[in-house]
């Protein structure tokens, strides 16, 4: 979901989730009804693209027919709150560079033109910053709010989206600290008149992690819901990356679940359920699903590139697993005698999601990550805003 790796090798499928998240009983404490925060957020259905600036080159659709706000990640954030600007002194941070470059500026301009918003992403993946930056929160989050907010100015900027990805569990000192620091971050954010948003692993309802999902939710514009690697890269077995349904039977965790948590302690139209326009492929002696895949065999796989494969593998089988709503390919590796599987979003699996977040009268979806999409998979997404 990881994006810390992402951002070391420049390659990503994030707003990621661990193997942590799910190598544990994650029935435990579900009992969580709590009363609803009141809710501030606008009567309107919101379509978020992330758009990453490793992706810059592959995002080549009229994205102006699909989604009404462009999240640019992202800014990595210091231990201090700072805006990291440089991985080394002879080294520009790549997300940062980006940006001052000018390499995000046709695309901030094209979405301006089409009345598209635009969210600037702040980042922090690694467990030891984040601790640090949770240690002092009003302090830090006021040093992060005195250094973005030129930077939204600058360039338009109407939404912070705070990306912070711890996946340890946290004591209730850090929790209280870490929502502390976003309550800080909103109230200077709010006095520019622009909004904040969040995003949040999908088992933030059950597992205590440092988000707290009630006392956060209160602060926020937008609860961002990471609906995807339920499997991933590294994980033991083959299986949905986004599966809607299944938990209990097939699955340990899926969004149904998770999204019914979330309406208990978050009015539904600030809760964004977020979906990948990627999936993964695997190695595995076996084509049945949830076969044990092969050591370190997981790569990821964006819908572009099935789509593409598909196109020319003669051998592909396409199945597609009715619980989660997800396709699948399976096809030999007639060199080393194995198979690959790859689960990975199509048309149909995005339509069967936007349904449900319309059913849900959810407050919108967004997408990980433009640059991913084949010709078909945004189709559904035409008519939802």
């Amino acid at each position: 979901m990881r994006k810390l790796l992402l951002l070391l090798i420049g390659i990503s499928v994030g707003i990621g989730v661990s193997y942590v998240y799910f190598n544990t009983s994650l029935f435990s404490n579900v009992e969580h009804k709590v009363r609803l925060v009141v809710s501030t957020v606008p009567d309107r259905k919101q379509v978020i693209g992330f758009l990453p600036y490793w992706l810059l080159s592959k995002a080549d659709k009229d994205y102006e027919n699909y989604i009404n706000t462009l999240a640019y990640f992202a800014l990595a954030i210091n231990p201090d709150g700072s805006i990291q600007k440089f991985t080394s002194p002879q080294e520009s941070e790549p997300g940062y560079f980006a940006l001052q470059s000018g390499k995000v500026t046709p695309f901030l301009k094209d979405a301006k033109r089409n009345n598209i918003q635009l969210s600037l992403v702040v980042f922090a993946g690694d467990e030891e910053h984040i601790g640090q930056l949770v240690r002092k929160p009003t302090m830090h989050a006021k040093k992060l709010v005195a250094e973005v907010v030129p930077i939204m100015k600058k360039y338009g900027f109407t939404d912070l989206n705070i990306d912070v990805e711890s996946v340890r569990e946290a004591s209730e000192s850090a929790r209280s600290n870490f929502s502390r620091f976003v309550s800080e971050v909103q109230k200077g954010i709010k006095k520019t008149g622009s909004t904040v948003s969040i995003d949040v692993s999908p088992t933030v309802f059950i597992k205590p992690y440092l988000i707290d999902p009630k006392a956060v939710g209160a602060i926020v514009d937008y609860f961002i819901i990471m609906g995807y690697d339920f499997h991933f890269s590294g994980s033991y077995v083959t299986g949905p990356v986004a599966p809607l349904s299944g938990a209990g039977t097939i699955s340990e965790f899926d969004i149904e679940t998770s999204v019914s948590l979330g309406k208990q302690i978050i009015p539904k139209e600030k809760l964004i359920l977020a979906l990948p326009l990627y999936g993964y492929e695997w190695e595995t002696i076996d084509t049945f699903t949830r076969a044990a895949v092969m050591p370190e065999s997981g790569i990821a796989a964006s819908n572009r590139r099935v789509e593409s494969l598909l196109t020319t593998c003669d051998n592909c089988v396409v199945k597609r697993e009715k619980e989660a709503q997800e396709p699948y390919v399976v096809y030999p590796d007639e060199e080393r005698g194995t198979f690959h599987q790859i689960f990975y979003p199509d048309r149909q699996s995005m339509l069967s999601k936007v349904q449900f977040a319309e059913k849900n009268e959810l407050g919108g979806i967004a997408l990980w990550a433009l640059g991913y999409e084949g010709d078909t998979i945004l189709e559904p997404l035409r008519e939802y805003r």
